[in-house]
């Protein structure tokens, strides 16, 4: 395992960070083995939040309790408890009384890095980031970032912690995979890169289309995944899927290039995926989710090979989208 700083901080985080949200795993001694087999494998850094009511953080905190000091440790906020008027945002109130209940269940003392899950058009970005700011100097968070946040809503964020000497955004958290890669580049990117910023990024696989098991034109294969609507079980919310919409002639174009490249170098259609992704020298890290320790071996071996020239070439050109004249 190589590792990567985090933006600016001089922090070191593996450059595989694992996504522990267990959708698809109930067993919680499944998820505590899942994370074991990890950290064993050379991943110091780990991603939650309040997936499952805060499921995720509870099982997180169970399988690090004893490694706590060898794990960069990731979790993000913005509905905390259950749903009442208060209990989600990015107000002072719900951030002070989310980041004591995620220490509660991550059984720690601090989070090394704390992200705001989404925008909250509704609070004042300032209180929002002297709320994380009290917080870091308190000791309770250790660095903070954010997730799903436009570019000239993290510029505006940088502005206001420098005009008011607060502590600053290290970190960002969004989608970013071959099949969608119009959110992160045009002005992500960029940004991040000029501003010493890290990215994590989620979905690296697209929610599976990128495995080489869905192909055009074929019913998705059996199994408790999102495209599947007859199987799709706990913490999927199957209605938001369509498979035949999703997979269209550029996804699969795409996908029979990772099949085609994975052949060539013996490795699987989602190791390529992912190699892509870590081509990028932008990217601090790609969040892998797993359900089981075998999928911890299969995906972790993405970071024992670095993706040829000419193969990040061919996967640009099919993966490429061509604006339309009016967005040019």
């Amino acid at each position: 395992m190589q590792y990567r700083p985090l933006g600016h901080t001089g922090v070191k985080v593996s450059e595989l960070c694992l996504g522990t949200a267990f959708r698809a795993q109930d067993d919680e001694q499944i998820c505590i083995r899942v994370i074991d087999r990890a950290i064993d494998l050379g991943c110091n850094f780990i991603d939650s939040a309040f997936y499952g009511e805060g499921r995720s953080e509870t099982v997180v905190g169970k399988a690090i309790k004893d490694k706590r000091e060898d794990v960069i440790l990731c979790t993000k906020i913005f509905g905390t408890r259950h749903a009442a008027p208060n209990n989600s945002g990015l107000t002072r109130l719900n951030l002070i009384r989310g980041v004591e209940d995620s220490l509660t269940r991550l059984q720690t003392d601090h989070i090394d890095l704390y992200l705001l899950h989404s925008f909250d058009p509704h609070t004042p970005l300032e209180e929002t980031l002297r709320a994380l700011d009290d917080m870091v100097r308190s000791g309770k968070i250790r660095y903070i970032g954010c997730s799903n946040f436009s570019a000239w809503k993290i510029v505006e964020a940088l502005w206001t912690s420098d005009r008011r000497n607060l502590s600053r955004f290290v970190c960002i958290q969004n989608q970013y995979n071959l099949l969608n890669r119009w959110e992160m580049e045009p002005d992500l990117l960029p940004l991040c890169r000029e501003h010493g910023i890290g990215i994590m990024t989620y979905s690296p696989l697209a929610i599976g289309l990128l495995t080489g098991q869905f192909r055009r034109g074929q019913a998705p294969p059996p199994g408790n995944h999102p495209w599947n609507k007859a199987e799709a079980g706990r913490g999927f919310s199957a209605h938001k899927y369509d498979f035949d919409t999703a997979m269209t002639e550029r996804v699969d174009r795409i996908v029979q290039t990772l099949i085609t490249i994975a052949a060539q170098h013996g490795r699987t259609p989602g190791q390529v995926a992912i190699a892509w992704i870590l081509d990028h020298p932008e990217v601090t890290a790609p969040i892998l989710g797993a359900d089981l320790p075998e999928h911890v071996d299969e995906a972790f071996q993405a970071a024992e090979w670095r993706l040829p020239t000419e193969q990040r070439q061919a996967l640009d050109a099919v993966s490429a989208v061509t604006m339309p004249d009016k967005w040019a």
